[in-house]
């Protein structure tokens, strides 16, 4: 049974996760897939500007990332203290 968010993340236990997604039915990421004759190497760049961008927006730091053809990985630090410097108007917008 699935743990709810709340029971995953304790900032109090540690402010640092390493997080990794992997793509489903042996799909690429990036790379080129040999099976397909496509590339997708276009999307590491596009994938890693989307995680730098993200990191900007909300109070987590990348400590470190790597982007394989099927998979990532981040280790990514919650600062709790940028967040809790924000304003309510920060937040919302």
């Amino acid at each position: 049974m699935p743990k709810p968010r709340s029971a995953q993340v304790s900032l109090e236990a540690t402010p640092y996760y390493h997080c990794t997604s992997r793509c489903v039915r042996r799909a690429f990421l990036c790379g080129f897939n040999v099976d397909t004759n496509k590339d997708y190497e276009y999307r590491r760049q596009w994938l890693e500007d989307k995680l730098l961008d993200t990191a900007d927006i909300f109070a987590i730091d990348i400590c470190a990332y790597a982007i394989m053809s099927n998979h990532y990985h981040a280790v990514l630090h919650i600062n709790k203290a940028q967040a809790e410097a924000w304003s309510f108007d920060e937040v919302i917008h």
